[in-house]
């Protein structure tokens, strides 16, 4: 990946409560300021879960920030799936203790144990613990007003590469990537018919090379472009 692409990964406070049009906002902003440092490059926006919505709304409010884009078993169905409904209720009333160790019963949702290395099964749990009950019953709320269709899709003329994974055992990950090819102009997908939902975890699974095999890698084309990471994780230092 880092010989192709210049990564900057975009992070979220464990304690941030930024409603959707804000967040989209102050991002646009931080890739803009990106992009006028390292110009005449173009840009590849890759979203993952809940980033995934953030970069479907980044592109269709702000066509010309990238010129690629990525989403990876994008939450884009969330508002539909029942633990939503009270998942964000149910979250802002853990005490933190029990908190922390209702993230592990979530760890099989997220990821096919067998297929993750016990370093980044700490580290995800890690991250999930990190977030403060608060925020995470926010960033559900928001899953759950996340509404595909008011979004100007048909403005999302670049090339999107939809990542689904077939063992996802928290979203239909497979046949919403379906449903938003449907509403993509130029939008491919490429099915992991064995991986969970943080698949990007899994030993099994290298982005660049999925990337190179989809021609969506810069280097086919002897170039270097700037790969921008949405994700919903803490934010470190």
């Amino acid at each position: 990946m880092k010989a192709s692409f210049d990564i900057r990964c975009l992070s979220m406070p464990s304690d941030d409560l930024t409603g959707w049009e804000t967040l989209v906002e102050q991002i646009a902003r931080l890739i803009a300021n990106e992009q006028h440092q390292v110009q005449s490059r173009p840009t590849y926006i890759c979203g993952e879960s809940f980033g995934g919505c953030l970069a479907l709304q980044l592109a269709a409010s702000f066509p010309s920030l990238c010129q690629h884009l990525i989403l990876i078993n994008p939450a884009t169905s969330a508002a539909h799936q029942p633990w939503v409904s009270w998942g964000a209720s149910i979250t802002q009333r853990l005490p933190p203790k029990l908190y922390r160790l209702s993230t592990f019963g979530l760890l099989p949702l997220l990821i096919q144990p067998q297929r993750v290395s016990l370093s980044n099964r700490q580290a995800l749990l890690q991250a999930m613990q990190s977030v403060s009950p608060r925020s995470a019953a926010w960033r559900i709320s928001l899953l759950s007003k996340f509404a595909l269709k008011t979004l100007p899709l048909e403005r999302i003329i670049q090339p999107v590469l939809l990542l689904a994974s077939g063992a996802d055992r928290l979203l239909p990950s497979v046949d919403e990537a379906g449903r938003l090819v449907r509403h993509l102009p130029n939008a491919r997908t490429v099915q992991l018919p064995d991986s969970g939902h943080a698949c990007l975890l899994e030993s099994e699974v290298n982005l660049g090379k999925l990337l190179k095999s989809t021609e969506f890698d810069p280097s086919i084309r002897g170039g270097r472009e700037l790969l921008l990471h949405p994700q919903a994780g803490a934010q470190s230092g």
